[in-house]
């Protein structure tokens, strides 16, 4: 029996979704670009379409161009510093995690990277490193010669390169590393926050001007912990920390009751945070907040 068009988009969504977030860093607009394709794919002549993954992979890319131009635009205005939207994945929806380089390719911190490239370097690399795309039909995609997409990819590799060991923790270690932040967060313990901070520790909160937020990234350790001896004075009580997997890797989520009102990522360099980054603005929450609920119910 012939599939349906629905069933055909269907089996193709969580790649698609994948794609459109990766390009785009939100995962609500992730979600609308999708959408956008199925109602074009549902008015497409399907009997002109030989292969429905490729067709569907080039339009949910010239959507995600088309979006990125506007979003460079908003972004410009945005108050405080810009996070990519957090999306858990354990649940497969950004599209299968098999590997660590998969992993790698969804996490924070490439997202962040991914900022400095162009529309069409992002494109590139994208369909290049997370969707294994060769050149000729990454060309094939946006409508470009094969020379052109390796040079942009080139360019794009470059960009976006980190220095060298930059590795993160085992998972197991990583939870170790998580779980003590926790206990000492719960219990102000400075002096247990300490250990776990590099000298260079930076830490980055998203609020978006809409709830109360550090406006600028907090550099070093001591201002870092004042930061943080400023949140457990203020913020904790009736809050719980969980351990989630958010963007590849183990994160914390921050639940007031049933409403998730944060998400931290971290990066860890010799056992020590380097990196922190919490994602505070609830536009940006109701995604991930969707996925957890439903991991925690199920």
């Amino acid at each position: 029996m012939t599939a349906s068009f629905t069933d055909v988009f269907e089996a193709h969504r969580p790649r698609l979704f994948g794609l459109a977030y990766r390009m785009l860093g939100s995962a609500e607009e992730a979600e609308d670009t999708v959408q956008d394709a199925y109602l074009r794919y549902s008015r497409a002549d399907r009997a002109d379409i030989e292969h429905p993954a490729a067709w569907l992979a080039k339009v949910v890319t010239n959507l995600c161009l088309t979006r990125l131009t506007s979003a460079r635009a908003r972004r410009e205005q945005y108050v405080g510093p810009w996070l990519p939207e957090p999306v858990a994945t354990c649940d497969g929806t950004p599209g299968p995690l098999e590997s660590a380089e998969r992993r790698d390719d969804l996490s924070m911190a490439l997202m962040i990277l991914l900022e400095r490239l162009t529309p069409t370097e992002r494109a590139v690399y994208v369909l290049r490193e997370a969707f294994g795309y060769g050149h000729r039909e990454i060309a094939g995609v946006l409508d470009l010669s094969e020379a052109n997409c390796r040079q942009l990819y080139r360019r794009a590799a470059h960009r976006v390169a980190v220095p060298e060991g930059r590795f993160q923790p085992s998972p197991e270690r990583r939870e170790e590393l998580l779980s003590s932040f926790v206990a000492a967060a719960r219990d102000g313990d400075l002096a247990g926050l300490e250990k776990l901070l590099a000298t260079d520790v930076t830490w980055w909160s998203d609020g978006g001007g809409k709830v109360r937020a550090a406006l600028r990234p907090i550099e070093g350790r001591e201002k870092v912990l004042r930061f943080l001896a400023g949140i457990a004075r203020r913020s904790l009580a009736g809050v719980e920390l969980t351990v989630a997997e958010v963007n590849g890797d183990s994160a914390l989520a921050v639940w007031a009751g049933d409403l998730l009102i944060g998400t931290v990522s971290f990066e860890f360099h010799d056992g020590l945070i380097t990196q922190a980054r919490s994602v505070l603005n609830p536009d940006k929450l109701g995604f991930v907040r969707r996925q957890l609920a439903r991991s925690q119910s199920s």
